[in-house]
């Protein structure tokens, strides 16, 4: 099957893979490159759709935003 993963994409982008789903565990995916990669949490880390990876991703984009943001004041803050 295809999904979309979402772990990697503030540093690699939304990967389009070809994935099998776990028997046991039907929330975890795995896909093969070099070794064997598992994926769990659908919604979160994997999707099935592009649309939700996409607005996933762009939850990552803010939150990690925000968290530089709250770390650029801190260190302004900062005195020597």
């Amino acid at each position: 099957m295809k999904a979309y993963i979402t772990k990697y994409a503030l540093t690699e982008g939304i990967l389009q893979m070809e994935v099998e789903q776990d028997e046991r565990f039907p929330n975890m995916v795995c896909y093969r490159e070099n070794y064997t990669r598992y994926i769990h949490g659908e919604g979160h880390n994997w999707h099935r759709t592009i649309e939700s990876a996409r607005d996933r991703a762009e939850a990552m984009r803010v939150k990690k935003i925000a968290s530089i943001k709250k770390q650029i004041t801190k260190l302004e803050s900062l005195k020597f």
